[in-house]
């Protein structure tokens, strides 16, 4: 999954991707990616579109 890092200040495919759920507006549970740049090491965090 592609991830902008901030570090780096690009767009990296993210490695070791893990799903993770994080508070969302009235009390609703928000999915998102967590992973590393493969250029730094720097953590990334991508939040995923609600589901349709």
């Amino acid at each position: 999954m592609e991830a902008y890092c901030v570090k780096c200040k690009a767009k990296q495919e993210m490695v070791d991707g893990q799903e993770v759920e994080m508070k969302g507006k009235g009390g609703q549970a928000r999915k998102a990616m967590k992973g590393k740049c493969p250029v730094c090491g720097t953590t990334m965090f991508r939040i995923m579109p609600k589901a349709q």
